[in-house]
């Protein structure tokens, strides 16, 4: 017993010497090596026919960023370890060319207009002059590069269609694409509107989201993906469109308070599509 004994003491004196005469090259920032979200892959959409689909309604969402629900999409403001804003994960894609997501013309939301890394760049970075003085008074032009700040983009745009699979009996919904709306300004810092910058299509950015972490305010150990909050639904949004004959936007027909019950009506109705094709 006593030889068994003196055995793992040798083995945990042995372990410690080893780890710290290693430890200013191999630090552990936790308790133990965080690895399923890395390993996560992508689960796929079940196989649907044409035949199953008994009705579908196509809506167009804005996810607005500034809502605490939907924080975690929106912080860190910059890059913290590992962890990364939806727009950060996204412009990172975009601007990796070929191995990362494609990017689409934000002049339509039918992935017709693939955009090329040079408009791309145009796009995200800008410049400006800045004028300086040399010795002698006389004044000198400096070009300036601003990079793209990723916190001016507080708004989605998502497009998802709503559909009722009979095969299954039950209503279920899949983004078609999601589209990040950055606030301009001018020179003098007044607000002068929002653009949207590009569309990408969801089901080949799914492929990225399934390995980017999100913060969860209640457990540490529990950190979901960015394809676990959009499969889950777990953000806030409201409607701003329907398909519709006159291809109109809610806001061009309603106004005020009433824009915003018409954007309740179509939810509920699309609601309460499913639950009038069962029998209690």
């Amino acid at each position: 017993m006593r030889k068994v004994m003196n055995k793992w003491m040798l083995m945990a004196m042995v372990a410690v010497l080893c780890y710290t005469s290693s430890i200013g090259q191999n630090v552990l920032d936790g308790v133990y090596v965080p690895e399923h979200h890395t390993a996560r892959k992508v689960i796929p959409y079940t196989p649907l026919r044409e035949a199953d689909v008994m009705w579908s309604k196509r809506v167009w969402r804005v996810i607005d960023l500034r809502e605490k629900i939907n924080h975690p999409l929106y912080f860190p403001t910059e890059k913290i370890n590992n962890r990364r804003s939806l727009t950060q994960v996204i412009i990172d894609a975009v601007q990796e060319g070929g191995s990362g997501l494609t990017a689409f013309s934000s002049m339509d939301d039918e992935f017709k207009v693939k955009l090329e890394p040079s408009e791309i760049q145009a796009m995200l970075v800008k410049t400006d002059t800045l004028f300086d003085f040399d010795a002698d008074g006389n004044s000198i032009p400096k070009p300036i590069v601003i990079p793209f700040d990723p916190s001016s983009v507080k708004r989605y745009r998502l497009k998802e269609d709503w559909f009722f699979d009979k095969q299954k009996s039950v209503l279920e919904v899949r983004i078609i694409g999601i589209c990040p709306v950055q606030e301009s300004f001018d020179e003098e810092g007044n607000y002068r509107g929002e653009s949207p910058l590009f569309w990408v299509y969801f089901p080949e950015a799914r492929e990225i989201f399934v390995n980017i972490e999100v913060f969860n305010r209640n457990n540490d150990a529990e950190r979901r993906t960015l394809e676990d909050v959009f499969w889950k639904r777990q953000f806030s949004s409201y409607i701003i469109k329907e398909s519709n004959v006159y291809d109109r936007k809610i806001v061009e027909y309603k106004n005020n308070l009433d824009l915003l019950l018409e954007a309740k009506k179509i939810k509920d109705e699309i609601f309460n599509k499913e639950q009038d094709l069962w029998e209690y």
